[in-house]
């Protein structure tokens, strides 16, 4: 049986599967954490038109992340005010974030852009939905969990 973001549970640590196209497909909120281990986390993304995933760097977390329907502008670079990295992408394609670099993906498209993307290591709070991109930077209760792995304490960056 095949799992929809709706019915996704993030169990932790523990062996899970699931479709992930459908569930980022179907996912309409900015933010759901699908899965946490103890080294990294899987979120599902859906970025309104005109939206964007947020300008932000993790000095000590990679990312990977998969446009699964929509399209987007990608900008990262080593600082905030020199993104020199632009690329336009769609379904299919990937977007790979080393630790530290400034980033953002803006929705270019005429429909929601789906996205799902992997932190390594895990960088929110097991389960955790946020509706949208402000319910996300006003939520002060999202941190991983104690039983993650986590470099030495270093703040995100955000634009």
């Amino acid at each position: 049986m095949d799992i929809g973001a709706d019915e996704i549970n993030d169990i932790g640590p523990r062996p899970q599967a699931f479709d992930i196209e459908r569930a980022t497909r179907d996912n309409t909120n900015y933010r759901s954490v699908a899965w946490s281990g103890r080294y990294l986390q899987v979120t599902l993304m859906s970025i309104p038109v005109g939206g964007d995933i947020g300008l932000e760097a993790h000095p000590e977390t990679d990312q990977f992340l998969r446009l699964d329907a929509g399209r987007g502008r990608v900008q990262m670079g080593p600082a905030k005010d020199r993104l020199t990295f632009d690329q336009t992408v769609s379904n299919g394609w990937c977007v790979l974030v080393p630790a530290g670099t400034w980033h953002n993906i803006t929705n270019i498209g005429p429909t929601p852009m789906q996205v799902y993307a992997i932190y390594a290591p895990a960088h929110h709070t097991p389960g955790k939905v946020q509706a949208t991109a402000a319910a996300a930077a006003a939520d002060r209760d999202d941190a991983p969990a104690a039983w993650s792995v986590q470099p030495k304490q270093v703040a995100d960056h955000h634009g």
